[in-house]
């Protein structure tokens, strides 16, 4: 199973999208950013490029100004499509679906701090899980508090846990962004991390090869 990282910029359209499915066919599944589809015109644009060319996209988009965690199958279906969790209340549900033998835990952005507890309701094991990131960490610490809470995450669920941001942007446009993607494993072993480094990526999840696409 291969699996494309995008660090996309900020658009309005789905054509980077577009373009690494494109540039990379051998690839089964898409992870991006939150935030990455703008609104239901790009979803529905998303939708169709999942199934044009049968591969599962995770992201998320933004309906009524609103953040809604999103899985859209190789058939250009939405198997996955549900509200961000709010800060003070705990993981919504679905946060894990079932899509062609593979079991995807998802946690957007900021959920990843409630990931410990939240998934524990989810039972079973995981394929992997996903995290979607809006845009860079706006410091040295955050960046640090959100590996060590992913490897935390991926050792407790002996599963592999695979995150990304906007190569753009920054938290509350504060200025500050470190760019992240970064990949660890069951037993918490980091695969890759990617620090500033705006360079899409694909993993074998398998054999755990990683490809950098330059």
């Amino acid at each position: 199973m291969r699996i494309l990282i995008g660090q996309p910029i900020h658009e309005i359209t789905t054509k980077q999208l577009q373009k690494e499915i494109m540039n990379n066919p051998n690839i089964d599944i898409v992870i991006y950013p939150e935030g990455y589809l703008s609104d239901e015109m790009a979803l529905l644009a998303a939708c169709k490029i999942a199934k044009k060319y049968s591969k599962t996209i995770i992201t998320e988009y933004r309906s009524n100004n609103k953040d809604r965690a999103l899985i859209i199958n190789s058939l250009g279906e939405k198997i996955l499509d549900r509200a961000k969790t709010p800060e003070d209340e705990g993981l919504y549900s679905p946060s894990v679906v079932e899509n062609c033998g593979l079991r995807i835990g998802y946690l957007l952005c900021r959920e990843i701090v409630k990931g410990l507890e939240g998934l524990k309701c989810t039972g079973g094991r995981f394929n992997f899980i996903a995290h979607p990131i809006g845009v860079g960490m706006f410091s040295e610490v955050q960046f640090e508090e959100w590996i060590s809470i992913a490897k935390s995450i991926a050792i407790k669920y002996k599963t592999t846990i695979i995150g990304t941001s906007h190569a753009d942007g920054s938290y509350r446009n504060c200025g500050i962004s470190i760019p992240i993607a970064y990949c660890i494993d069951a037993i918490g072993e980091i695969v890759f991390i990617s620090k500033a480094d705006k360079r899409t990526r694909i993993i074998n999840l398998i054999t755990k090869e990683v490809e950098i696409i330059k």
